[in-house]
C-alpha cells in the first residue's frame, strides 16, 4: 500500500484499515519517540548535579535546556520539507543516528562546551522524530481509528516524563550523571536496530525546494533573542555587558522581521517556510499565544523545581524523581479522558478551569521558601499537572482546527517551532530571574539557601504572572467551524481533494452554545 504525503491543497485519502506492516511502522516510531522523550526529562534531575560537578552557574547550566529547544525550534520547520523529500526509512536511520551519536558525545563529554555541542546533536534527530510520527499517523491511520490510537500514544508517550525524573535519580545516586546518557544510548540503539529492519518508506517523494535563506534568518531571530534573555542572567555574574545584552536582542528582533518579511513574501506562491496566512484565524493567533505562554510556564517550572528542591530542600536526586512522579503520572494518565471530554464539551469547559488550577498552582509555589515541607512541593506539582493537562490537548486541537485545510501543515510546523522557542525563552527567562535576585541577596550578605530560595521565589511570581494572561486568554478560544461541505470546505470547494488534519488536530464541530470561530478565511 503506498499513499501519498499531504501537500498544500491536495492530500489522498487515508486507507479504510490499517496493515500488519502499518502497525509495525508506528511501533518503531513510538519506541523512537519514547527514547527521545525519556532523554529530555531525565536531564531535568541531573542538572543541578552538573552544575555541581561542572562548576558552572545556572544562567550557563540552562542552556544544555534552552540550547536542545533552541535547535529543535530551527529544525521543526524543516522537517516538513525532509518528510516530502527523503524517504521514510532514510529519514528515520538520520533522526535516530543523529540522537544515538549527540548521546554517545554526551556520555564522553569532558566539560561543558562538549556536553553543549552533544545536547544540540541530539536535539536535530528528536526534532526529526517527533514530526516523522505524527505525520506517519495521519498518513496511515483511518478517521475512525485516530482518536483512539491517539489516546494510546498520549498514553505511551507520557510514561516517559513520567518516569524520567525518577529513573535520573536512581542513576545519579547509584551511577552519576554520566551513566544516564550511556542508559539512554543502550535504549537508543537497540530502537535504531530494529527500525532499520523494520521501517519501510510511507508515502511518494515531491522535489518541494527548501528556502535556505528563511533557514538562515530563523536561527539569527530566534537564536539572537533567546541568547539576549539568557545573558541576563550571566551579566549578573560579570558575563556580558548590557550594551553585549541589547545588540542579541536587536539582532534577534531584525532576523525575526526579516524572516517574517520573506514568508509573506514567498507564502505568494506556496513556498514560505511557515505560511503565515494560518494566523488569519483569531483562534489560532490566541491558541498559539496561550500555548507559548504555558509552555514557557512548564519548562522553565520542570527546571527550577529540582534545583529549589536539592538546592533549597536538600534533597537528594532519587527522592527530588520520586516526588515528581506522582504529578508526570497524573498529566499522562488524563491525556486520553481530556481528548474524550473536549470531544463532548469543546475546548472552553476544559481550558477555563485549567488555566485557573494552573494560576492557582503557580502563586502558591510563591509561598516556597527554606522551611517548606516536600509534600507542599508534590501538592504543587500534581495540581500544575492536572491544570497543564485540561489546557495542552485544546489548545492544540482548537488552535489547528481552526484554520483553513490546506494549512494544517503549516499550523502544525508553527505550534511546533513556537512551543520550542518558548520553552527555551522560559527557562532562559526564570533562570535569569532567579541569578538575578539571587545575586542581589549575595551581595546583602545571605546565606547561599537563602540566595537559591530568594531566587526561585522571584521567578516563581514571574511565572504566576504570566499565567494570568492564560486565564483571560482561555475566554477567547471558539470551538472550531466546520462547514456543511466535505473536509471542512464549503459545498463550492468540496470537490477539491485537501490535506488532512495532523497531530490531533482534525476539525472538530462546535458544541452547543458555544460561539464559532467564523473569521477562518475561504481562499
Amino acid at each position: 500500500m503506498t499513499t501519498t504525503h499531504p501537500q498544500p491543497g491536495r492530500a489522498t485519502a487515508p486507507p479504510a484499515a490499517m496493515s500488519a506492516r502499518d502497525r509495525t511502522v508506528i511501533g518503531v516510531l513510538l519506541v523512537s519517540a519514547f527514547v527521545a522523550i525519556l532523554n529530555e526529562t531525565t536531564m531535568t534531575v541531573a542538572l543541578p548535579v552538573l552544575l555541581q560537578e561542572l562548576q558552572i552557574q545556572a544562567s550557563v547550566g540552562q542552556w544544555l535546556t534552552a540550547g536542545f529547544l533552541l535547535t529543535m525550534s530551527v529544525v521543526i520547520p524543516i522537517t516538513g520539507f525532509l518528510i516530502q523529500r527523503v524517504g521514510t526509512r532514510v529519514l528515520y536511520a538520520t533522526a535516530m543516528t543523529l540522537f544515538s551519536a549527540g548521546t554517545l558525545v554526551a556520555a564522553l563529554a569532558p566539560g561543558f562546551a562538549v556536553l553543549l555541542v552533544a545536547r544540540v546533536i541530539q536535539a536535530g534527530g528528536t526534532a526529526i522524530m517527533m514530526p516523522l510520527l505524527m505525520t506517519t499517523v495521519m498518513t496511515l491511520v483511518p478517521p475512525n481509528r485516530r482518536g483512539a490510537l491517539m489516546g494510546n500514544i498520549s498514553i505511551v508517550i507520557s510514561v516517559a516524563p513520567a518516569i524520567g525524573p525518577t529513573v535520573s535519580g536512581l542513576v545519579l545516586q547509584t551511577f552519576g550523571w554520566r551513566a544516564i546518557f550511556w542508559l539512554v544510548l543502550a535504549v537508543a540503539v537497540v530502537a535504531l536496530s530494529l527500525g532499520l529492519r523494520k521501517m519501510t518508506d510511507i508515502g511518494e517523494r515531491t522535489d518541494t525546494p527548501v528556502d535556505v535563506v528563511s533557514v538562515v534568518l530563523s536561527v539569527i531571530g530566534f537564536g539572537g533573542l533567546v541568547y539576549g534573555l539568557s545573558s541576563i542572567g550571566e551579566s549578573s555574574h560579570g558575563g556580558e555587558t548590557p550594551v553585549a545584552v541589547w545588540l542579541a536582542f536587536g539582532l534577534g528582533v531584525v532576523g525575526l522581521a526579516l524572516f517574517v518579511a520573506r514568508q509573506l513574501r514567498l507564502q505568494r506562491t506556496d513556498r514560505a517556510l511557515l505560511d503565515l496566512r494560518t494566523f488569519r484565524s483569531r483562534t489560532f493567533t490566541t491558541a498559539s499565544v496561550l500555548m507559548m505562554v504555558m509552555m514557557a510556564t512548564l519548562i522553565g517550572t520542570i527546571v527550577l523545581l529540582p534545583i529549589y528542591m536539592q538546592g533549597v530542600l536538600g534533597l537528594d536526586p532519587l527522592t527530588t524523581g520520586l516526588l515528581l512522579l506522582p504529578g508526570g503520572l497524573l498529566m499522562g494518565l488524563m491525556g486520553p479522558v481530556v481528548g474524550r471530554l473536549y470531544d463532548r464539551f469543546g475546548p472552553r469547559t476544559l481550558l477555563i478551569p485549567g488555566t485557573v488550577l494552573t494560576s492557582l498552582s503557580l502563586w502558591s509555589a510563591t509561598l516556597f521558601s527554606a522551611d517548606s515541607a516536600p509534600w507542599q512541593v508534590v501538592a504543587f506539582h500534581v495540581t500544575l499537572s492536572a491544570g497543564l493537562a485540561l489546557i495542552f490537548t485544546p489548545l492544540f486541537t482548537a488552535g489547528l482546527g481552526s484554520v483553513e485545510p490546506r494549512f494544517y501543515s503549516y499550523g502544525s510546523a508553527i505550534f511546533g517551532t513556537t512551543q520550542q522557542l518558548a520553552g527555551a525563552a522560559g527557562v532562559a527567562a526564570l533562570i535569569s530571574v532567579m541569578s538575578v535576585r539571587a545575586a542581589g541577596l549575595a551581595a546583602e550578605g545571605a546565606p547561599r539557601i537563602e540566595q537559591t530560595a530568594g531566587g526561585v521565589h522571584a521567578a516563581f511570581l514571574v511565572a504566576a504572572a504570566l499565567s494570568l494572561v492564560a486565564i483571560v486568554g482561555a475566554f477567547l478560544i471558539r470551538a472550531p467551524e466546520v462547514e456543511d461541505g466535505p473536509h471542512g470546505l464549503p459545498p463550492a470547494e468540496a470537490e477539491e481533494p485537501v490535506a488532512p488534519a495532523t497531530g490531533a488536530a482534525a476539525a472538530v464541530p462546535a458544541k452547543a452554545g458555544e460561539p464559532r470561530d467564523g473569521d477562518v478565511p475561504a481562499g
